[in-house]
């Protein structure tokens, strides 16, 4: 067990961490050959860091974020913006499922301790993509909810609020360093788990338990290997 002691809760991020997030895949498919293959990979970074941008000032409609970060990288790339554009991106994500594996790994780790959902999508997406992982969720609790997006300090304080606990009573895991991890560690949340996905870098010293395939999460909490 890598933990000293059984947590009240364990926190997810979503999207990303259990959810395949193929935002990225939905723009090129949306803007088809509107989007220069050229400049499509530099195009797709900044959008990602525009949406992060986005999401750090005041609370606004998922669907608003998803428009005001195209409508900023299209204009950087000098790219003829379309409000549909972002509308149909956005309506393609209530249809994305679980990365492999994570639907046993949830069910799997339930038995030992309750599991919440802490995401960045709106309420009605949330109830969809929840659904998607046919995982026993005890709390979901959405950006809507919160008044704010990760990786905004506030996003983990209301949490903690919700949930009744100290940040050292849960145990927080997400895909997302930039979004999730740096927060949770800023909020003294100690014990936290880095699900490597690949898309962005191992940031080791924010003290957290590393893996790279989501059987050996339930592992880490004193769970049998299947």
């Amino acid at each position: 067990m890598a933990f000293d002691s059984k947590p009240k809760f364990v926190t997810f991020d979503m999207n990303g961490t259990l959810i395949q997030f193929r935002i990225n895949d939905a723009i090129r498919r949306v803007l088809g050959d509107r989007l220069p293959p050229e400049i499509a990979d530099a195009f797709l970074r900044t959008g990602n860091a525009y949406r992060i941008d986005e999401c750090m000032g005041e609370w606004k409609p998922f669907h608003r974020i998803v428009a005001c970060s195209m409508e900023r990288t299209m204009r950087r790339f000098g790219l003829e913006y379309r409000e549909s554009d972002a509308r149909a991106v956005y309506d393609e994500i209530p249809g994305w499922g679980p990365y492999p594996g994570v639907t046993e790994a949830l069910t799997r780790l339930a038995e030992a301790v309750p599991l919440v959902i802490v995401t960045n999508t709106d309420n009605a997406h949330a109830s969809r993509l929840v659904e998607n992982l046919q995982a026993p969720f005890e709390v979901v609790i959405t950006a809507e909810q919160m008044g704010v997006y990760k990786p905004r300090l506030a996003a983990f304080e209301y949490t903690l609020d919700k949930l009744g606990v100290t940040p050292g009573e849960i145990v927080h895991v997400s895909a997302s360093p930039k979004y999730d991890l740096r927060p949770a560690a800023v909020m003294g949340i100690e014990h936290k788990v880095y699900v490597d996905r690949g898309f962005e870098q191992d940031e080791h010293w924010l003290g957290y338990e590393r893996i790279t395939d989501i059987a050996d999460l339930p592992v880490l909490f004193g769970l049998p290997h299947p």
